[in-house]
């Protein structure tokens, strides 16, 4: 039986819920219809998120982000429809979705969209460059 598009997102526990760990997906085949003209337009998604108790599957992700490849959506509207549904399913920490649209009539489109749990703070960032850098020094 062919895999059809599907708008159901599933999800998995999280195997490390203690801990703040950076999830980074790449999406290159996004397509949706430009409302005004129904021609197509193509982006790459780049997902990140901190989970908290879930994670998203990645098959029932590759069907959801096709569900749309038929469907007229403003770049904005779209970026941030995939995001709170994401959000909606697996209630991260953090989640950051940037959706970067092809060039159409010479114009490039980034949209950025970003969701932060109420009272998560991110851990400080480690520096790894400044520990080789000091690790070189032979004084």
């Amino acid at each position: 039986m062919p895999t059809e598009p599907s708008k159901a997102l599933e999800t998995f526990d999280n195997p490390n819920p203690g801990r703040d760990y950076h999830i980074h997906m790449e999406i290159p085949e996004f397509t949706c219809l430009c409302p005004k003209t129904g021609q197509p337009d193509f982006a790459t998604l780049y997902l990140d998120y901190i989970a908290d108790q879930t994670c998203v599957e990645l098959k029932s992700l590759k069907l959801y982000i096709w569900s749309f490849r038929n469907e007229g959506a403003f770049h904005e509207a779209v970026t941030n429809k995939i995001l709170d549904d994401l959000v909606a399913v697996t209630q991260p920490r953090y989640m950051r979705l940037t959706a970067k649209f092809y060039v159409r009539g010479g114009i490039f489109t980034n949209v950025v969209a970003d969701y932060r749990k109420p009272g998560w703070q991110p851990q400080p960032r480690v520096d790894l460059m400044q520990f080789e850098h000091q690790s070189n020094f032979r004084g």
